[in-house]
């Protein structure tokens, strides 16, 4: 393995669209959502130590779950994980791992991974990767996953790409679009150009430190400015410095939908971002009626196309139902329909409203 290469895992999320099992205090990138016997985070760690070296490898995450990503992630240096004073989403995150690195080896490279996403191809996974990584050590660029659409979805991010490669199986990026609606995604879909966007990065961290003084050029200031505390004793109290005075703004739009130096690699490794419960359902297996269950005492009878979630001891009869999500914390029962799922955050701000943050 390359002594250069290293990845963060991006873990500070709160994951409210998987309430009642993701809260504040333990989101759902520290769950087992999809029942497999790993948390996702402890998915992402595994995977990507199947080509960095695990001591390359860092967490950003929110101070508060420091202590959790310790417990769930024990192979990696407590030194490696690292907390932001505040949420300012993707941007600030990368920025701060960037230059520290940057201050440690000059010649590192990066992966940048969500915490949360499920891939099911490992093996298809660190080919894309080495790829990836090969082609940005030997170009000032920023390359972005793609991943071959298999359907209209409307929850993701698009990225089209140029007709032609610039190198094997590497395309220069044309446009990206938000989540656009069905009747776009359909169009997108049968062009055969457009790719989801998967939110995971791959380059040169000198390079990307370079697209931030070109296109984030206050917040590159701030951090150029506390460059030299960074893997000092002073780290912390820089980034207490730095943070109140960052934007909170994507990498995607900070960055990435501005630079003239984007690249995309087409992929296919079973990725999904598991946002939401319906995404959840799709990539748990289900009975011959099409119920998706996580939990070992839940009973079915006569239901179909739900989405059964118990994470606790209590025995679940469910009878008579369609299409509804589930979930069985052990403090809060959540039925809703799956068709409603994209509302599950406006549930939780109506319990706020109404009854606190006792159950957040």
């Amino acid at each position: 393995m390359n002594e250069h290469q290293y990845a963060v895992i991006m873990a500070g999320g709160i994951g409210s669209r998987f309430w009642p099992m993701s809260r504040q205090n333990f989101p759902k990138q520290f769950l087992d959502i999809l029942n497999t016997g790993q948390t996702l985070i402890q998915s992402t760690f595994t995977r990507l130590t199947d080509f960095i070296l695990p001591q390359n490898i860092y967490v950003v995450t929110s101070n508060e779950y420091i202590g959790i990503v310790k417990e769930q992630l024990p192979n990696i240096p407590h030194e490696n994980i690292l907390g932001e004073p505040s949420r300012k989403n993707t941007a600030p995150c990368i920025a701060y791992i960037s230059f520290k690195l940057m201050q440690k080896d000059p010649k590192a490279s990066l992966i940048v991974a969500p915490a949360d996403h499920m891939v099911t191809d490992r093996i298809a996974f660190k080919k894309v990767c080495l790829e990836a990584l090969s082609f940005v050590n030997k170009h000032n660029a920023l390359i972005t996953l793609g991943i071959t659409p298999l359907h209209p979805n409307t929850g993701y991010g698009y990225i089209q790409r140029e007709l032609h490669t610039v190198s094997d199986n590497v395309y220069k990026v044309k446009t990206f679009t938000e989540k656009p609606n069905l009747e776009l995604a359909k169009t997108f879909l049968a062009s055969g150009d457009f790719l989801w966007n998967a939110g995971i990065f791959v380059w040169q961290v000198k390079n990307v430190i370079k697209a931030f003084e070109n296109y984030l050029p206050e917040m590159y200031d701030v951090f150029l400015a506390e460059k030299d505390a960074f893997n000092t004793p002073d780290e912390k109290k820089a980034l207490d410095h730095i943070y109140p005075l960052c934007t909170s703004i994507s990498i995607d739009f900070g960055i990435m939908e501005k630079a003239n130096n984007v690249y995309v690699i087409p992929s296919s490794f079973g990725w999904s971002d598991l946002g939401t419960w319906n995404s959840a359902y799709e990539n748990l297996e289900k009975d011959f009626l099409g119920n998706a269950i996580a939990g070992d005492k839940v009973m079915v009878i006569d239901a179909r196309d739900c989405i059964v979630h118990s994470g606790n001891n209590r025995l679940v009869v469910l009878q008579g139902m369609k299409d509804f999500i589930i979930v069985d914390s052990n403090d809060v029962l959540l039925i809703c329909k799956r068709e409603k799922e994209q509302e599950i955050k406006d549930y939780v701000a109506e319990v706020r409203r109404n009854i606190g943050d006792e159950y957040l």
